[in-house]
């Protein structure tokens, strides 16, 4: 148990520190901007259109994040059911928060897991642009933390879980479709 409450101490003191520049007014500007690459409307809307407006690997790695975004989602409604976390700023004192924050569960992050389950396939696709890609879903985990909505953990395990469908999807999509693009 002394391994857990420990764990967990340096996931709240790196939380701290990244959750107390939040009155920053460039970097909250960012990060509530960034943020919403890995929300719903971002993810989908942005697979949709790669996969019906575009061809060949393009096309075929849209498919890959579009098969990855909605099967890394099952296990992210499920690990939210079975470990009901609270939120960091429902716990934690002194905790910086947008206005009308969240209020399902906590573990894992669901913009990380969507972030890295529709990057993966690109940077698997498209090696070149690697680095751009981990940022971007770097920066979407980290805005989770910097707006006081989620642990480190929880993004640890989403850029876990996203990556993990991503790589996935790809393969599948690879072996099994390759032929039509």
């Amino acid at each position: 148990m002394k391994l857990m409450e420990s764990l967990y101490e340096i996931d709240c003191r790196i939380f701290r520190s990244i959750n107390k520049h939040h009155h920053h007014k460039i970097l909250n500007k960012f990060f509530r901007t960034i943020t919403h690459l890995g929300g719903p409307v971002f993810t989908i809307t942005f697979v949709c259109m790669l996969f019906f407006f575009t061809n060949g690997t393009l096309k075929m790695t849209a498919l890959a994040s579009a098969i990855s975004l909605t099967i890394s989602h099952l296990p992210v409604a499920v690990t939210k059911k079975l470990y009901p976390r609270q939120r960091p700023y429902l716990v934690l004192t002194q905790i910086n928060v947008l206005a009308n924050p969240l209020k399902d569960h906590s573990f894992p992050s669901g913009h990380t897991t969507a972030i890295f389950s529709i990057v993966t396939p690109f940077i698997l696709s498209f090696p070149t642009w690697a680095a751009l890609f981990i940022i971007i879903g770097l920066l979407v985990g980290i805005s989770r933390i910097f707006l006081g909505l989620h642990y480190p953990s929880d993004v640890m395990v989403g850029i876990i879980l996203g990556s993990g469908s991503g790589i996935i999807s790809y393969a599948i999509v690879q072996s099994w479709l390759v032929d039509f693009f």
